[in-house]
């Protein structure tokens, strides 16, 4: 026999909506915990007065009398969970599990009966339907009839508007439709404004419904009287009570969840958010006497109550509505406060993180309880910037709540609250089933080293720059020098880089530092890291920067040898290969390359001298068998017809420049009976990318002679390019030239054409002209011919 029953897939009948949750069964009663709301109804077992198993359209219904005439009604039973059901019941609780029939001829005449807060309507002494009269909005009387009218859920598919009862008259005295009516009033949720307030506040800002309302508070109502709208809160609807400070600490927030919600048109208000003012005081003298506060109220209200507004409003409604007031838990951030500023959509608020859920206030107002939620995840916040962050809550049906905009620095007081609770992050792995707090438990909300992406995307970051300052100092390629990594020095180097502004002073030497190198020298190290610094933000001024990741620069080992003995490591290198278990356990968890580093780099300039020469020895020993096979490595490169070369470069081929700066530098350099072998490992990669310059001077002489060779072949190819270009040049200029002339010539041509054209022209013009002369002399001649022979022939008439 189990002490525990539990169904999972229950639903419970609420104004007619099926709300869905879990039900649990126990010796200490009934438990049903509502899983939209979150809201848990207890019946103890010594409550119950009567249990009824029947059967509804969706399966089998569990009823539930009690005494105090309330009923609950629990469908999604299936027929093999009677026996369990019934055992349990008679068992536990010592009453009979009785099944009830009900009526399915489909009449609509019948018998009414009440009983508790319940109408039942039989036909053949079997019901047809029962009514819950808690339903019941409003009721009227018309002739022999009784009007019912019913609250309306947003969640039920389809509502039931009105239902009409017919009363036939009797002979009785008394009239059976008032009557009728009358019980149903005694047991109808109707608000009626009977009788006078218990106590009014007036004018009290309100952010949703916004505005200022008139406040009134009834005994079983709260009502709200503001210039456009009145609205009526049963303080049934009241599912939990919130008392959240502002940021500013200057203001409070009391804020009421409703389920129903109120309504105004087509705008539905599952909050009612109150605002008041820290320092505003309150009297408030409450419109009832000493004996029923103490019978109605048990003590938790005073005739007479005097203080700040917030809590004397917090104090009345938790005495009106018997729910707990949450407030903010164990959550702070780094200033202190409660909230954290955050925007969700377009809208700023605040998001509170309480014991068993988070708040979000005001616009829309947004309450997620922990047992909704399905993981919740920090994301980098949208746009260039790295100031702000976004945190996500996915809650088991999908949906994703985003609250944006908020500051980097409450990043860690939110990851340690998330932690703290046990709610997954994503993509960290946590298995909740096991490590996690079940927050699914039948309990009501309002009592209230693992991988991290985004920490980790931060970490990774820090190291990418702590690398690239490593490059700086140990890996530069474009540095002429061979020196190795000196831990007793600190962070200064010696090393040059390609954009210093006295680069030539930057050394060539083959040789180590010492672990106790002068003070001149670390002065001048760091004077030429600070330039770098300088010279590094200068260019941040001047130039854009590229959102693109900076490239670590790769070494060229195309031209290596690889039969050639690589360089021993330094006498430090030896000794943090031995401890560097020791030293990272030294270090905090999750600290980066460099924290590791500079440990070793303390560890190593406080230890005594006996035992560095001890190392310092090992690397000497080291070196000497290196350079042994150095010297054979090379004769038989002599031999075979190319030899390394190195040793006559560093004596005979070093430019002038570079001997100079050699001289320079052993002038500065302090003698010493021993040189330490610090840092002389240049071949050597630990795991924290400690690294050091593998070439040495017989490749830098190599690198030098290929690159003056092929400057000499892209000179030569220049000059014949140019050379080439330049024959081009003249031949196009020749062809310009020939093209001019003949041009010219053929202008000259056609120009003497043209001027034989108009000579010939003048020439037969002159010769028209002559002959138009002759002619007309002619005519002339033969005129004067005609007229003297005419003067002739009349002198002879005469």
């Amino acid at each position: 026999m189990t002490d525990v029953l539990e169904f999972n897939e229950i639903a419970q009948e609420i104004k007619g909506a099926m709300n869905g949750g879990r039900l649990k069964l126990s010796k200490q009663g009934v438990a049903f915990k509502n899983s939209k709301t979150g809201k848990v109804d207890q019946i103890h077992a010594e409550d119950m007065q009567k249990t009824n198993w029947l059967k509804v359209a969706r399966g089998y219904e569990l009823k539930l009398y009690t005494n105090s005439g309330s009923i609950f009604k629990y469908d999604g039973f299936k027929d093999s969970d009677q026996e369990r059901v019934s055992n349990f019941i008679k068992n536990h609780f010592d009453l009979e599990l009785e099944h009830q029939e009900m009526s399915l001829k489909g009449w609509n005449w019948g018998t009414a009966s009440f009983r508790g807060s319940e109408l039942q309507f039989a036909v053949d002494k079997k019901a047809a339907f029962h009514l819950p009269l808690g339903n019941v909005s409003h009721s009227t009387t018309a002739k022999n009839e009784v009007i019912l009218e019913f609250h309306q859920n947003d969640d039920a598919e389809v509502s039931l508007m009105e239902m009409r009862f017919y009363v036939p008259p009797t002979e009785a005295d008394t009239n059976p439709v008032e009557a009728f009516h009358e019980k149903i009033l005694a047991k109808a949720d109707i608000i009626q404004a009977t009788g006078d307030a218990l106590c009014s506040i007036e004018q009290i800002p309100c952010l949703t419904p916004r505005g200022r309302y008139d406040i009134k508070m009834f005994q079983s109502f709260l009502q709200l009287h503001g210039k456009t709208f009145d609205y009526k809160i049963p303080y049934t609807t009241v599912l939990r009570l919130f008392l959240l400070p502002h940021k500013d600490n200057r203001q409070m927030y009391f804020i009421l969840s409703l389920d129903p919600p109120i309504v105004q048109g087509q705008t539905r208000y599952h909050f009612l958010i109150l605002s008041f003012n820290k320092e505003e005081t309150l009297t408030l003298e409450i419109n009832i006497t000493e004996e029923e506060l103490e019978e109605k109220y048990a003590g938790k209200l005073q005739k007479e109550m005097t203080g700040a507004s917030f809590e004397i409003v917090s104090r009345l409604m938790k005495a009106l509505t018997g729910r707990k007031i949450t407030i903010p838990g164990s959550f702070s951030t780094n200033g202190g406060a409660k909230t954290i500023s955050c925007s969700h959509k377009s809208n700023s608020g605040f998001l509170y993180p309480l014991e068993r859920g988070f708040m979000y206030v005001h616009k829309p107002p947004i309450h997620i309880r922990f047992d909704e939620i399905s993981c919740v995840n920090f994301s980098r916040g949208t746009g260039s910037t790295t100031r702000y962050f976004d945190f996500e809550i996915e809650v088991r049906n999908g949906t994703v709540y985003v609250f944006s905009s908020i500051d980097k620095n409450e990043y860690g007081p939110l990851f340690d609250y998330v932690s703290g609770k046990k709610l997954r992050v994503k993509n960290r792995g946590m298995k909740t089933k096991k490590e996690g707090i079940n927050y699914d438990e039948l309990m009501d909300s309002d009592d209230e080293g693992d991988h991290d992406a985004y920490l980790e995307q931060m970490k990774r970051e820090g190291k990418e720059r702590d690398e690239d300052d490593e490059d700086y100092v140990m890996n530069d390629d474009s540095d002429e020098s061979d020196e190795d990594f000196d831990p007793d020095v600190g962070e200064a180097s010696d090393v040059e880089l390609e954009y210093d502004s006295n680069a030539s002073e930057s050394s060539d030497s083959d040789e180590d530092y010492t672990a106790g190198s002068d003070k001149s020298e670390m002065e001048e190290g760091e004077l030429k890291r600070k330039k770098h610094k300088e010279s590094k933000k200068a260019k941040k001024r001047a130039k854009t920067v590229s959102e693109k990741p900076r490239r670590r620069r790769k070494k060229n080992k195309k031209d290596e040898d690889p039969n050639k003995p690589k360089r021993p490591p330094s006498a430090y290198m030896l000794w943090l290969n031995e401890n560097r278990e020791e030293i990272k356990s030294k270090v905090p968890e999750g600290a980066g390359v460099a924290d590791v580093a500079k440990k070793a780099g303390e560890v190593w300039n406080n230890m005594e001298t006996a035992e560095k020469e001890k190392w310092q020895e090992k690397a000497s020993e080291a070196k000497r068998d290196w350079q042994k096979a150095m010297t054979e490595y090379n004769k038989r490169k002599e031999e075979e017809g190319g030899g390394d070369e190195e040793e006559e470069e560093e004596e005979e081929g070093t430019p002038k420049k570079k001997k100079a700066k050699k001289e320079k530098k052993e002038k500065k350099t302090s003698p010493s009976p021993k040189k330490s072998m610090a840092g002389s490992g240049a071949n050597y990669k630990s795991k924290e990318y400690i690294e050091s310059s593998e070439s040495s001077s017989d490749e830098d002489k190599k690198k030098k002679k290929k690159s003056e060779a092929s400057k000499k072949v892209k000179s030569e190819k220049k000059k014949s390019k140019k050379e080439s270009e330049k024959e081009e040049s003249e031949k196009e200029e020749s062809e310009k030239e020939e093209s001019e002339k003949e041009e010219s010539a053929k202008e000259e041509s056609e120009k003497e054409e043209s001027e034989k054209e108009e000579s010939e022209k003048e020439e037969s013009e002159k010769e028209e002209s002559a002959k138009e002369e002759s002619e007309k002399e002619e005519s002339e001649k033969e005129a004067s011919e005609a007229e003297n022979e005419a003067s002739g022939s009349e002198a002879g008439s005469d």
